[in-house]
C-alpha cells in the first residue's frame, strides 16, 4: 500500500464528507493505493455516524473510535499503530490542511529520501493572538531541539516513512514535537514543505491559549528525557556535588569565623547566628536529595524493559 492517511478528529461531522471526497479525488488522480484512518477522539456529535456512512461506500476507510476524549497525541499514536502504508500522512479534519499537498509530500519521502516532512503554513489565516505566540513557540522549539530548518513544528500536515511512526511513541501532548521525537529515535532526515493554509470552514478551534503553556512544559520534559533519560545520575549527581561543595565551603567559613572569634578572646560569635550555618545545612540536605534522586532514577532506568532497545539501521 502506498499511503495511509491518519486523521484525528473531534466533533467534525460537517467537514468529514467534503474532506473524504477531496482525499479520494487526489488518490484516484495519482493512482495511489491508500487507506484513510479516522481516529474519532470521543466526539459528542454525529461524527462517528458520518464515518460509518462514508465507510459503507469506500472500503479504504477505516475507523477507530475512542470511548471518551483522550487528546490528539493518543489519537495519532493509535492511528500510527494501525497504519499499513509505505508513507503515512497526517492531517487535521477541519479542512485547514489541503489534501492536494499529498502527492508532493509522498514524492519527498520516496524520491528524496526524507524520513519526515513537516508542513509549514507560511501564510496563515489566524488572528495575531495565535500567530505571535506560535512564532515564539516555534523559535524556542528550534533552539531546544536543534532542528533548525523547521518553521512550524505543530503543523498537522506531515508525511513519514512507515518505519518512523512504528518506532516513536506519541503520548500526552507530544504531537507538537513529533519531529523532535523522530530525531531522538535516530531519524534525522527531516524536511519541510510550504503548504497552503485554508481558513476554517466549519465549527471552531478545539485548542485554547493554555496549549502554549503546556507546550513549553512538554518541551522541557522532552529535552530532559533526550539528554538525561538514560543517565539521570549525570545531572542529579552533578547538582548534588555542587550542593555539597557549596555546603562544605559554608561550613569552612563558619569554622574560620568561630576560630577567629575564639582567638580574639571574643565569644560574641555564635554559629547558629551565622547565615553560613543555615546555608551549609540547606545545601547538604539538597545535595543528599539530588544524589538519592539520581540513584533512584538509575535504578528505574536499569530495570526498564526498554533500556536496551536500540534502533538498528542495518545488519548483516
Amino acid at each position: 500500500m502506498d499511503i495511509s492517511v491518519v486523521i484525528p478528529l473531534f466533533n467534525e461531522e460537517e467537514s468529514l464528507p467534503e474532506l473524504t471526497r477531496w482525499i479520494e479525488r487526489v488518490m484516484n488522480d495519482n493512482g495511489f493505493s491508500y487507506e484513510i484512518i479516522f481516529v474519532n477522539d470521543g466526539s459528542s456529535d454525529k461524527s462517528q455516524e458520518v464515518i460509518r456512512t462514508l465507510a459503507a461506500s469506500n472500503p479504504a476507510i477505516r475507523s477507530i473510535a475512542f470511548a471518551r476524549n483522550y487528546g490528539k497525541s493518543p489519537a495519532l499514536n493509535v492511528g500510527f499503530g494501525k497504519a499499513q502504508g509505505d508513507v503515512v500522512i497526517t492531517m487535521d479534519a477541519d479542512l485547514q490542511d489541503s489534501p492536494d499537498e499529498i502527492p508532493e509530500l509522498y514524492r519527498m519521502i520516496t524520491a528524496e529520501g526524507y524520513d519526515l516532512v513537516s508542513g509549514w503554513k507560511k501564510k496563515r489565516y489566524d488572528p495575531l493572538s495565535k500567530t505571535i505566540p506560535t512564532k515564539l513557540f516555534n523559535a524556542t522549539a528550534r533552539k531546544v531541539s536543534g532542528i533548525k530548518n523547521l518553521h512550524d513544528f505543530n503543523c498537522g500536515l506531515k508525511a513519514y516513512r512507515r518505519d518512523v511512526v512504528k518506532h516513536i511513541e506519541v503520548y500526552g501532548d507530544m504531537h507538537r514535537y513529533i519531529p523532535y521525537l523522530a530525531k531522538n529515535a535516530g531519524y534525522t532526515r527531516i524536511g519541510e514543505k510550504v503548504v497552503h493554509h485554508q481558513a476554517r470552514k466549519y465549527g471552531h478551534t478545539k485548542f485554547g491559549l493554555d496549549r502554549f503553556v503546556n507546550g513549553y512544559l512538554d518541551l522541557a520534559t522532552l529535552w530532559f528525557q533526550s539528554r538525561f533519560g538514560v543517565k539521570p545520575m549525570h545531572i542529579f549527581g552533578l547538582l548534588g556535588s555542587l550542593m555539597f561543595i557549596i555546603g562544605f565551603i559554608a561550613v569552612c567559613v563558619v569554622l574560620i569565623l568561630k576560630i577567629v572569634s575564639l582567638c580574639s578572646d571574643s565569644y560574641s560569635f555564635f554559629v547558629t547566628n551565622s547565615v553560613y550555618f543555615y546555608l551549609s545545612l540547606a545545601c547538604m540536605i539538597m545535595g543528599l536529595q539530588f544524589f538519592l534522586t539520581g540513584f533512584i532514577g538509575e535504578l528505574i532506568t536499569r530495570n526498564s524493559p526498554e533500556r536496551n532497545n536500540y534502533l538498528i539501521a542495518e545488519e548483516f
